[in-house]
């Protein structure tokens, strides 16, 4: 009988551990992203428990013979600030399956949208909208290898 127990208690026991390592891991994310144009990369990195991005690399980074800066931003102190480096993506947390509650940064535009992301593979759908999900955007960035 104790024999039994013992039996059971170690099945239960590979069993649970055998779905832990199926979860998905929120870290997968985390590495330099494409956008589609391929001018820019950013770079996806985690703090906390949250997941950031920045503009880490420009096809052509600079205008005029200078960087190009963040010019269209709302608040005119922001405008002086180059875009290489820039914070596009911002406090995402992952709940299993989509990275959510984040903001992304346009810089073309000067604005911030709700967004959201989900990760197949070496692709990165990006959902950017303003209310709710169904008004917006979607671009998908693949993985810099």
């Amino acid at each position: 009988m104790m024999m039994k127990k013992a039996s059971i208690l170690t099945l239960l026991l590979i069993a649970s551990l055998s779905v832990l390592a199926q979860e998905p891991n929120g870290d997968a994310i985390i590495g330099k992203w494409l956008n589609p144009s391929g001018e820019d990369q950013i770079w996806i990195y985690k703090v906390g428990n949250k997941y950031f991005g920045k503009l880490g690399w420009i096809k052509v980074p600079d205008e005029n013979g200078h960087p190009k800066m963040d010019k269209n931003n709302p608040d005119p102190a922001l405008r002086t600030r180059p875009d290489l480096n820039l914070e596009l993506l911002k406090d995402f947390t992952f709940d299993g399956k989509t990275y959510e509650d984040g903001t992304i940064y346009d810089p073309k535009s000067g604005k911030t949208y709700s967004c959201k992301m989900t990760l197949t593979g070496n692709t990165l759908k990006i959902r950017g909208y303003i209310g709710i999900s169904l008004f917006g955007r979607t671009e998908v960035w693949t993985r810099v290898k």
